[in-house]
């Protein structure tokens, strides 16, 4: 009951939402009223879907234009859900050939090993080597993974986890100060805010 009230708010207070949406919740009301429960969870799973599609599509517009010299390809941007209605994935890219990648994914099975590597001193020191280490990002924990590719360019990836969502950024060809220096970039804080 609780979820329909939270739904019913956010409903009111955001003209964003697609018709799917509003028949979603209208099903859910009309299931829990006849008692059929089952029917009420789907429906209230397919509105929970349509409310991680606008979030990351909000959490897209948050997201700088350029990365340096790279332009954000926003024709390419996706904003999918996540297998058995446990969040979304947003991705973008930049540059002519995804010179930089950026992943955000909802309830991320990997935050839980993540964190556990960042807020455990020992592990923390056990992982990090000469292709890992421990770094933050605006105050947040993250990972720096470096990548000696076969073509031998050197490709960096840092890991961030917020809250329960994983954020994965990733550069071809860099040093690890410009993948930092880019990361910086991202307005993290309010992504955590929408993704919460």
């Amino acid at each position: 009951m609780k979820h329909l009230i939270i739904l019913g708010c956010i409903l009111i207070t955001t003209t964003a939402f697609s018709q799917n949406f509003t028949t979603d919740i209208a099903a859910a009301k009309t299931a829990y009223s006849s008692g059929k429960l089952e029917d009420t969870h789907f429906a209230l799973q397919q509105a929970m879907q349509e409310i991680d599609i606008i979030i990351g599509k909000e959490v897209l517009a948050l997201l700088p234009g350029k990365m340096d010299t790279c332009a954000a390809n926003i024709k390419s941007d996706e904003v999918t859900n996540n297998v058995g209605y446990m969040g979304s994935t947003i991705h973008r890219s930049y540059g002519q050939h995804d010179q930089v990648d950026l992943s955000i994914i909802g309830n991320s099975p990997l935050i839980q090993t993540l964190n556990t590597i960042l807020n455990t001193p020992m592990l923390g020191g056990m992982s990090t080597n000469g292709n890992s280490k421990i770094i933050k990002v605006q105050g947040y924990k993250g990972q720096l993974k470096r990548d000696d590719n076969s073509n031998g360019q050197t490709d960096y990836t840092i890991e961030i986890p917020l809250g329960s969502s994983l954020i994965t950024f990733t550069a071809k060809n860099t040093t690890d100060t410009q993948i930092t220096t880019w990361a910086n970039t991202l307005p993290l804080q309010q992504i955590a805010k929408l993704l919460q």
